[in-house]
């Protein structure tokens, strides 16, 4: 029986709350230095580093779970280390190796075991692996030095109502350019994103659904999670497809159990706006909120409500959340290489 810290666990919130130990690897000379594991929550750089100048900086986000059995498991972390060394290389930032973020990974949970959630609280060990330019620059260039950090925190629900439907509006500002840096998980992209979030929220909404940049014709996605949609007879799974959206490994993960394990048909492909009235359910999925049942889409004065609206999740949905977070906590059995045992 492992010791836990005294939490209230049900009720924690999507808010930081640091743990006693986090990694750190440093990037000087032309090779990554391993610096283990830090007490000190506190980063100190140069008052020119490349994060503060040009905001060169890239992050991931993955979940850490106590499984029904006790185990100590992650959710396809290789995914995790594969897509951040894809957006280190596209942000000219040397990428970290991804068998050293396997073992950081190991390292980071392992010294903060009594944080990880007890099975059935509902709760999570939420990780944030984050690279930043910690060289000075002045000229627009990209840094010769970075630091690569991963911290820990127990985390609940990311909306507060948990996997209940919520509203969102259509948002007028665009999330990324055509070709530029949607498809990679970049700060910067999140930076673009607020002001819209924020004007959401003061209008009581939950998030924002983003049209593509160039005709605003087409769904892309929120300001932090993927859409995916269910037709009418209940029978297919839609996705958006576009080169500026980002390649969401929840979104992975729920295609293959719709398709594989709840039999659905699925089709990833452009999905225009003006068709959303015709399918029955909508989500948004990430791995903050796993899978949040969209059931309001405010429209510049007009809703497209799916289902029963704010009432309830529709049940293809529902299905698809069970057999996920049922994966997650080894309820349901899991497709072979999703589940890396931590303890």
């Amino acid at each position: 029986m492992r010791e836990l810290k005294d939490l209230d666990w049900k009720n924690l919130g999507f808010i930081y709350r640091p743990c006693d130990w986090r990694y750190v690897a440093e990037f000087k000379d032309g090779s990554w230095q391993e610096k283990g594991l830090s007490d000190d929550p506190e980063v100190r750089i140069n008052e020119c580093a490349g994060i503060l100048q040009y905001c060169q900086e890239c992050f991931e986000g993955l979940k850490a779970y106590e499984t029904v059995n006790g185990e100590i498991v992650c959710f396809r972390p290789d995914l995790n280390a594969e897509r951040m060394y894809n957006t280190a290389e596209y942000l000219c930032m040397p990428p970290f190796p991804k068998e050293k973020f396997i073992e950081a990974l190991e390292k980071t949970v392992k010294a903060n075991i009594s944080c990880v959630p007890p099975y059935g609280s509902g709760a999570s060990l939420y990780v944030r692996p984050y690279m930043f330019a910690s060289g000075p620059v002045i000229g627009v260039k990209p840094s010769e030095e970075y630091t690569f950090r991963m911290i820990v925190m127990p985390v609940g629900p990311y909306y507060k109502g948990g996997a209940k439907p919520v509203a969102i509006m259509v948002s007028d500002f665009d999330r990324a350019a055509p070709r530029g840096t949607g498809h990679v998980k970049a700060g910067l992209n999140y930076a673009m994103s607020m002001h819209a979030h924020e004007e959401a929220a003061a209008h009581g909404y939950a998030d924002n659904l983003f049209l593509d940049p160039a005709e605003r014709k087409y769904v892309e996605e929120s300001g932090g999670a993927n859409f995916y949609f269910i037709t009418e007879d209940k029978k297919k799974l839609v996705t958006p497809k576009s080169d500026s959206i980002l390649p969401s490994i929840t979104r992975r993960s729920i295609v293959y159990v719709a398709e594989h394990m709840l039999g659905l048909e699925v089709e990833e492909r452009k999905v225009e706006f003006s068709e959303l009235e015709s399918f029955s359910e909508c989500g948004m999925c990430g791995t903050a909120a796993v899978i949040s049942p969209v059931g309001v889409i405010h429209d510049h004065g007009r809703d497209i409500v799916f289902g029963k609206g704010l009432e309830e999740a529709g049940p293809v949905t529902k299905k698809l959340y069970d057999t996920l977070t049922g994966i997650q906590l080894g309820t349901v059995e899991a497709p072979e290489g999703w589940i890396y045992k931590i303890a």
